[in-house]
């Protein structure tokens, strides 16, 4: 099964998780909101999915709200469910950016925590995957995968804090080879999921570069852009070029790509169901009096190429 990584790392963060709560007292019937502007992107809909799947085993009601890419409306929607009265706030968005509904839940003492999102003070715990390792992983095979020389196009999304870490460390890895170039660095559109602008944008730099091993390789910080990447380059016709494409989160789509043996050659999977469920368990630690000692907790990855796409 195209996901069976993803299901016994969930299954062994499960059982952990469970140790965890055995000695705590989680209540059932608290009410939960899980805020995001990011429903659009799959990863975000597997772990929303795997989150509500735990809650719905702790007892819990969960109020999911998509604010469709208007990160700002989520502090209205933040003040709006504190003003509910829920029992905890779940974000997938960047903390720095909605600094005011963060003051809003501390104000009314309801702990806040982050689902693939970003560390502050104000949230008990971030859970998600190690943004920097898998950053490394993918930038590295590029490195390598072109001989440590030509131009590399970058999609990133400095927005969104777990995406622009992975830009950053991207940035370090081929700036360690002086005969690697960083020939554009993108930030798509991402309101529909990011392929479609990427696939234009790819589509304008295939354009300004038509010359046979102009372009090296397609880094991008997640598989929308390098899905979109590799439209372009296949309808420009330019596929033959071995053009090396890698992306991050090794979803069904990208997967399927990977497989196929051609232009995109690689990802990294994250255990999307574990991220969602490791933070139901992480909100119902703290609900049931725990006081956590990280701030952030990762999820474990693993990168998939041709080889391992089809387990």
């Amino acid at each position: 099964m195209a996901l069976s990584f993803t299901r016994r790392a969930a299954g062994a963060v499960a059982l952990v998780a469970g140790l965890a709560l055995a000695g705590a007292a989680v209540a059932e019937g608290e009410k939960i909101a899980v805020i995001t502007p990011y429903l659009a992107q799959p990863g975000t809909q597997f772990y929303v999915e795997a989150f509500q799947a735990r809650a719905t085993e702790l007892g819990w009601e969960v109020n999911v709200i998509d604010t469709a890419g208007d990160v700002a409306a989520v502090i209205s929607r933040m003040e709006d469910v504190v003003n509910q009265g829920v029992s905890a706030i779940v974000l997938n968005v960047d903390p720095a950016q909605v600094g005011a509904g963060l003051d809003a839940a501390a104000a009314a003492n309801i702990p806040v925590f982050g689902m693939d999102a970003g560390a502050d003070p104000r949230i008990k715990a971030n859970i998600t995957s190690n943004g920097y390792a898998m950053a490394a992983e993918t930038a590295v095979y590029v490195a390598n995968r072109i001989g440590g020389a030509g131009n590399v196009v970058m999609f990133t999304f400095d927005p969104f804090p777990p995406v622009q870490v992975r830009g950053v460390v991207a940035d370090a890895v081929f700036g360690n080879y002086p005969d690697i170039k960083v020939l554009d660095r993108i930030t798509p559109d991402v309101a529909d999921g990011g392929i479609a602008d990427a696939r234009a944008k790819m589509e304008a730099v295939l354009a300004a570069n038509p010359e046979p091993g102009s372009i090296k390789a397609v880094w991008a910080a997640w598989d929308q852009p390098a899905l979109g990447a590799l439209q372009a380059i296949e309808a420009a016709g330019r596929q033959g070029e071995g053009i090396v494409i890698t992306g991050i989160d090794a979803n069904p789509q990208a997967r399927e790509a990977i497989a196929a043996g051609g232009n995109f050659e690689a990802s990294v999977a994250q255990d999307f169901a574990g991220i969602g469920r490791t933070t139901a368990d992480t909100v119902a630690r703290v609900l049931g009096g725990e006081t956590l000692r990280a701030g952030v907790i990762y999820v474990p990855t693993k990168l998939v190429t041709s080889a391992n796409a089809a387990e």
